[in-house]
Order: C-alpha cells, then sequence, then structure tokens
C-alpha cells in the first residue's frame, strides 16, 4: 500500500518595517534588520526546550493520554491512522499546543494531503530533476544532538523558471530524504540557509510561502532550528511579506547569524568537523 510507504517517511523512529531601499547603503548588519522587521513579535510564553533534535521525553502522563485519545479521534475518521506511530501523533499535538481537536484536524488534513500530493508513497528523483540539477540544497553533517544538517543555497534558486508543482514535489523530496535520515531516538533535523550572492532575480515570495506551508502543516516539530547566513540588507523587504505566515513555534527556531560571528554560533550546535568548510568548519560539502 502506497500510503503505508509514504509514512513510513515521515515517522521514521527511529522573520519597525524594513528599512527602504534607500537605506541599503547604510552600514547595518543583516541580523539588525531582521530584528528591525520584526518589532510586533511579542513576548512569547516559554515553552520547556528540547535539545535540538532529541526525542529527551519531557512528556507526562497527562500527554500521552492526550495522544491516546488522539488516536481515538482519528482512527474513528480515517483507518490510515492506524499506520502512525505515538511519536507522529505528539508532534501534531504539540504543534496545536495539546488541543487535542485542533490536533486531529491537523492531523487528518495532512493525511489527505499525503495521498493526493504523494500517491506514489515518495517523490522519485524524476520528478524533480529539474530541481535537483540546481544543486540548491546539500544533506550532510550532524549536529552535535545527531540531526542530520540541511545546506541550502538560496541563490541558486530563481523564480523565472520555477514551475510550482516541480518546487513543491522538490520540497518533499527533500523533507522526507530529511525526516529519513534522522537516527532513532531523535525527531529533528538543523538547516542552514546561505543567501550569498542572494538577489532580486532568486526572491521568490509564493515559492517561499509554499515551503512554510508544507513544512509547518504536514511536518510539525520537525525543524529543530534554522540558520540564516550572509543575509543581504536587501532581503528585509521579502522578510516583511514572509514573517506573518511563520506560526509562533517556528520563529523561535529561526536564527539570523552576522558574518563576524558565523562560525561560533553554528559551534554551539554543531561540532567543527561537521560544519562546512565554507563557514570556517572542517567538513568539504559534496554536491
Amino acid at each position: 500500500m502506497h500510503f503505508k510507504k509514504s509514512f513510513a517517511l515521515l515517522i521514521h523512529h527511529p522573520l519597525r518595517p524594513p528599512a527602504r531601499l534607500d537605506l541599503i547603503n547604510k552600514k547595518e548588519s543583516a541580523r539588525e534588520a531582521a530584528e528591525e522587521a520584526t518589532p510586533a513579535m511579542e513576548p512569547e510564553r516559554k515553552l520547556a526546550e528540547t535539545p535540538i533534535g532529541g526525542v529527551e521525553d519531557h512528556s507526562d502522563d497527562g500527554e500521552w493520554k492526550k495522544v491516546a485519545l488522539l488516536r481515538e479521534l482519528v482512527e474513528v475518521q480515517d483507518p490510515d491512522s492506524k499506520e502512525v506511530d505515538d511519536l507522529m501523533l505528539r508532534r501534531f499535538l504539540r504543534a496545536r499546543d495539546q488541543d487535542v481537536n485542533k490536533a486531529a484536524a491537523m492531523f487528518l488534513k495532512c493525511l489527505n494531503w499525503r495521498k493526493t500530493a504523494v500517491p506514489n508513497g515518495f517523490i522519485a528523483e524524476e520528478e524533480v530533476e529539474t530541481e535537483l540539477a540546481q544543486k540548491k540544497l546539500c544533506i550532510q553533517g550532524l549536529s552535535k544532538a545527531g540531526c542530520p544538517i540541511g545546506v541550502i543555497f538560496a541563490a541558486r534558486h530563481f523564480s523565472s523558471n520555477r514551475d510550482m508543482h516541480v518546487f513543491k514535489n522538490f520540497c518533499v523530496y527533500v523533507l522526507d530524504k530529511l525526516c529519513a535520515s534522522i537516527p532513532s531516538g531523535q525527531e529533528k533535523f538543523v538547516g542552514i540557509v546561505d543567501f550569498k550572492g542572494w538577489g532580486y532575480s532568486n526572491c521568490d515570495i509564493r515559492g517561499y510561502l509554499a515551503v512554510l506551508d508544507i513544512m509547518q502543516n504536514c511536518y510539525p516539530e520537525r525543524l529543530g532550528k534554522v540558520y540564516l547566513v550572509h543575509v543581504p540588507y536587501l532581503f528585509m523587504k521579502a522578510w516583511k511579506i514572509i514573517y506573518p505566515f511563520i506560526d509562533n513555534n517556528t520563529r523561535k527556531k529561526i536564527v539570523f547569524v552576522g558574518d563576524k560571528n558565523l562560525k561560533d554560533t553554528l559551534l554551539e550546535e554543531i561540532d567543527e568537523s561537521q560544519i562546512p568548510d565554507i563557514y570556517g568548519g572542517k567538513l568539504t560539502l559534496v554536491q
């Protein structure tokens, strides 16, 4: 059954308004610009944090009881729900702040989406050849917690020659690859998005929002942290548009990194041997 193959990949165990263009030449870092671009983000309720990628169990009996209730709800509405494990249901529950009904609605919507978007259970390389040929992503290395690391080169993506259907398939292809790379005892992956060389021709708001929609609604609680590096000041106009679509849980996982602090920031979560050499580490990326 294709559905079973499809979900096996998911349950593997185991951004003051931005400055006007006439301010671009000012000597302000992209990180400072990001802070200016997101003043509306009010202090959020602090949640107990798990080390990036870990499945360290902060669950209490009450949460597992909610997971059991969630399972009852979704299995009644869609028998295929029996194919998923409790960890996956817990991720949906956490993504909806322990609201069982909201988590059930989110999960069932994802279930139906998966059946339609990935009818064969996986996205074959032939379906995303044009995206793969651009060498815009590399999955290589592990964080200190053992999470797979995905490095994205934003300047290699061009909206003018992007086919949305193929691009969405590519997103699923990449997310499935990352999830399949997560070892037992972990649940998350880490991302590094490199904006070096990024300009107007690379800006793709519709594409960015498509990625957000898929990741937040169909792969909840999979992202451990994402580092935005070499971010040009120009990007902040796009960031202003994208930011409202990012949910609170995801916002807390986004880190703008200044060039001066790049290596030191990455070292907080990644050993030097696993940091790509282009960021001061010792790992040679194979593309």
